[in-house]
C-alpha cells in the first residue's frame, strides 16, 4: 500500500526531533540551481512511517467493535456485526473488497475529489476489489443531468474504471420500505415542527412534541407523505435517537422530508426524499461495502451511521475517516464554487482558474499529474493547507517530458536584421525535445528564419548591466537555434519614448558567443506576420492562502488572476495544434490549446510556470 500511496508530507510529522533540527541547521546552504523544486519537491520520510490505510482490515476480520455510542441515559450501544450477519454478507461478496466513490451531483468535481478517488478506487485497486461509482443524489434540488453525466466522464479522465455506476435514487423503495420498518420497530416518528422550531429544540436538548407520538399514526402520516396529500414543510420523518445526547449528530435527525421537484434520475415517482444521513449508511450496507471510507467531518456522524445499521439490523462496513485535501489560494466549497459560476467571477465550472478537475484539465493539467500530487501528498488524519506549488511540481515534472517545445513571443518586439538580405529565409533545425539525438527527424521541426525577427519586449534595455543577459545597444545575444545579433540602432518615436523597432546585424559564422540566449519568432516570408495567437496567463486566483477563513472572501479575488494576450507571435508548426495539446514555449513556461480556439485563431492557456513563483516558507 505504501508503493501506491506515495510518500507522506512534512506536515503528516507532528514533530522532528530536537537532533534532526540541530543536524538540518548545520548543513550548508543549497546552491540556487538547487533551490529550484526544493520548496515544492515531496519530502522524504522514514519508511516505517506507515499509512494507517495499511493496517484496515480484511472483509472476513469485521466482526469486531466499529464504534461505542454513549447515551444520555447512561447506556453505550455496541456496534459490530453479528456473524450470521457477517457470513451473509461473505457469501454475496465472496471476500472481495469494496469501495464506493459516493458524489452528490450538484457540481463539478474539484481536486479534493480527486484525493477521495484516490483513496476509494485505489484501495480496492491494492487489495484486488471493486469500487462503485455512486450518486448520492438525495436532493434533486440541486441535482442536474449535467453533473451526473460530467462526474462519469471525468472519473474515466482520471483513469478510473468503476465496477458499476449506480444512484442512491436506485434504492428508493428499498430506503422506504426500510423507513416503515424504522417506524415500526419504534425508531422513527412524523414531526410537524418547522426548521425553526427543530433548531430551536435542539439547542435546547428538548424533545419535538410529537416525538411519542402513537407508531399507527406515524405509519398513517408517513404514507400520507408517500402519497402527496402533505404539503411541503408540513412534516419530516425524523429518527428517534437521543435528543440530549453530548453529539449533536443523535439529535433526531431527519430521514425523509417533503419535496414536489422531479428528480434528474428516478423523475416525479417520488415526492419525498431520504436525507443524507439516513440513506447514506444504509444504502453502504445494500451494496455491501466493505470499506466506507470519508472525510474527517464525517467523523462525528459515526454514531448515527452505525445507530440506524443497528437499529434495522444491518450488515455495518468498516468505518474510516482521513483528511480532507485542502490547497491554498482557492475554495473548494462546492457553495463558493457554485457562487463564483453563478455569478459570473469565473467562466464556467472548467474556468482554468478553479480547482475544479475540469478547469484543471481545461488549463493543460493531465490525470496522471494530479494522481501522483495526491500520491504524494499522502492519505492521513491530520488537516494541512497543501500549497499549490505542490500540486505544481508534479505538474512540471510530467509536462518537462511529455510536452514538446516550441517558440512563441508573447510580447513582440520586432528586430530587423541589415546585413541579410531581405527575403531570404532560412529554414533551421530547432529541438522539440532538449536531448534530440541528431539522427532523429521527429525530435525536431523546421522554423523560418529571416530578415525581421520577433523577441520579447522584455529582451530589450536601453542601458546593459552587469547580470543582465538580455539585448541592449551594442549588445550581442544568440538567437536560440540560429545566429547571434547583435543591436546597432534603436529606432524610436517621435517622443523618443517607444521603441518601434531595433536594428541589429547577424553574425552568419557563430564566432559570437553570447551568454544570453532568447527565443523570438521570424517572418515566415516578406511583409507576412508570424502565426497570430492569443495567450491566456492564468495565476491564483485568491491572493490569500486560505480565502475559506475569511468573512469577506470575495474581496481577496485576484484581480489578475487571468491575463489575456490577444496578439502574440508563434512559429508556424503551431497552427496545425489541436484542442487539448501541450507545449512549453521556451522560457515561458507549459501551455495548452484551449476549447475557444478557432480555425482562424488559436488560444493558448498557460498550465504552469517553468519554476515555482509561489513565496518561499509556506507548507
Amino acid at each position: 500500500m505504501y508503493e501506491l500511496l506515495g510518500e507522506r508530507t512534512a506536515a503528516d510529522i507532528e514533530k522532528l526531533s530536537k537532533k534532526k533540527e540541530k543536524k538540518e541547521k548545520k548543513e550548508k546552504p543549497e546552491k540556487d540551481e538547487d533551490k529550484k523544486f526544493a520548496n515544492d519537491a515531496p519530502v522524504q520520510l522514514p519508511e516505517e512511517d506507515l499509512f494507517p490505510i495499511s493496517n484496515f482490515p480484511p472483509p472476513e476480520e469485521n466482526y469486531k467493535v466499529h464504534t461505542e455510542i454513549p447515551f444520555s441515559d447512561g447506556s453505550v450501544l455496541i456496534c459490530c456485526n453479528t456473524k450470521e450477519v457477517l457470513d451473509k454478507h461473505l457469501e454475496v461478496t465472496g471476500g472481495n473488497v469494496l469501495t464506493r466513490f459516493p458524489p452528490e451531483p450538484n457540481g463539478y468535481l474539484h481536486i479534493g475529489h480527486a484525493k477521495a478517488m484516490f483513496v476509494d478506487f485505489g484501495l480496492a485497486k491494492e487489495r484486488g476489489g471493486y469500487c462503485y461509482l455512486r450518486y448520492d443524489d438525495t436532493n434533486p434540488e440541486a441535482e442536474k443531468k449535467e453533473y451526473i453525466d460530467h462526474i462519469e466522464e471525468i472519473v474515466q479522465w482520471m483513469g478510473w474504471e468503476p465496477f458499476k455506476i449506480t444512484y442512491t435514487s436506485d434504492y428508493f423503495q428499498e430506503l422506504y420500505e426500510l423507513a416503515v420498518e424504522l417506524i415500526r420497530r419504534g425508531h422513527a416518528y412524523v414531526d410537524h415542527q418547522t426548521p425553526e422550531e427543530i433548531k430551536e429544540y435542539r439547542e435546547k436538548k428538548m424533545n419535538s412534541p410529537w416525538r411519542d407520538r402513537p407508531i399507527a399514526e406515524s405509519l398513517k402520516l408517513f404514507e400520507d407523505m408517500r402519497n402527496g396529500r402533505i404539503e411541503e414543510g408540513k412534516a419530516t420523518l425524523r429518527m428517534k435517537q437521543d435528543m440530549q445526547n453530548d453529539n449533536f449528530n443523535m439529535y433526531d435527525l431527519i430521514a425523509y422530508r417533503i419535496k414536489f421537484t422531479p428528480h434528474p434520475h428516478a423523475g416525479d415517482k417520488w415526492c419525498i426524499y431520504p436525507s443524507y444521513d439516513y440513506a447514506h449508511c444504509i444504502v453502504d450496507s445494500i451494496e455491501n461495502i466493505t470499506h466506507s471510507l470519508c472525510t474527517l467531518e464525517f467523523e462525528t456522524r459515526r454514531a448515527s451511521y452505525f445507530w440506524l445499521l443497528h437499529a434495522l439490523g444491518l450488515y455495518q462496513p468498516y468505518v474510516w475517516e482521513y483528511s480532507r485535501l485542502n490547497v491554498s489560494n482557492t475554495v473548494m466549497s462546492k457553495r463558493k464554487l457554485n457562487f463564483l459560476v453563478t455569478n459570473k467571477y469565473v467562466d464556467g465550472w472548467d474556468d482554468p482558474c478553479l480547482m475544479t478537475l475540469a478547469g484543471l484539465r481545461r488549463r493543460g493539467v493531465t490525470s496522471t499529474s494530479i494522481n501522483a500530487f495526491v500520491q504524494g501528498i499522502g492519505i492521513s488524519r491530520s488537516d494541512s493547507l497543501i500549497r499549490l506549488d505542490r500540486l505544481e511540481y508534479h505538474i512540471r515534472e510530467e509536462l518537462n517530458k511529455t510536452a514538446p517545445r516550441t517558440m512563441v513571443v508573447l510580447n513582440p518586439l520586432k528586430v530587423v536584421i541589415t546585413n541579410m538580405e531581405s527575403g531570404t529565409i532560412m529554414h533551421l533545425d530547432a529541438k522539440r525535445w532538449p536531448d534530440a539525438q541528431a539522427d532523429d527527424a521527429s525530435a525536431f521541426y523546421k522554423v523560418p528564419f529571416s530578415n525581421v525577427v520577433y523577441i520579447e519586449h522584455s529582451d530589450f534595455r536601453m542601458k546593459d548591466s552587469k547580470d543582465y543577459y538580455g539585448l541592449a545597444p551594442g549588445k550581442s545575444v544568440l538567437l536560440r537555434y540560429a545566429f547571434p545579433i547583435k543591436c546597432t540602432e534603436v529606432i524610436l518615436s517621435d517622443d523618443k519614448e517607444t521603441i518601434l523597432h531595433i536594428r541589429a546585424e547577424y553574425d552568419p559564422s557563430k564566432k559570437t558567443k553570447p551568454k544570453g540566449v532568447l527565443h523570438w519568432v521570424a517572418e515566415p516570408s516578406p511583409g507576412v506576420n508570424p502565426l497570430r495567437v492569443e495567450v491566456r496567463l492564468f495565476e491564483k486566483l485568491f491572493n490569500s492562502e486560505n480565502p475559506a477563513e475569511l468573512d469577506d472572501w470575495l474581496s481577496d479575488l485576484n484581480p489578475d488572476s487571468k491575463v489575456v494576450i490577444p496578439e502574440a507571435y508563434a512559429e508556424p508548426s503551431l497552427h496545425s495544434a489541436a484542442v487539448g495539446d501541450r507545449f512549453q514555449f521556451e522560457r515561458l513556461g507549459y501551455f495548452a490549446v484551449d476549447k475557444d480556439s478557432t480555425p482562424e485563431k488559436l488560444v493558448f492557456n498557460r498550465t504552469v510556470t517553468l519554476k515555482d513563483s509561489f513565496p518561499k516558507g509556506g507548507k
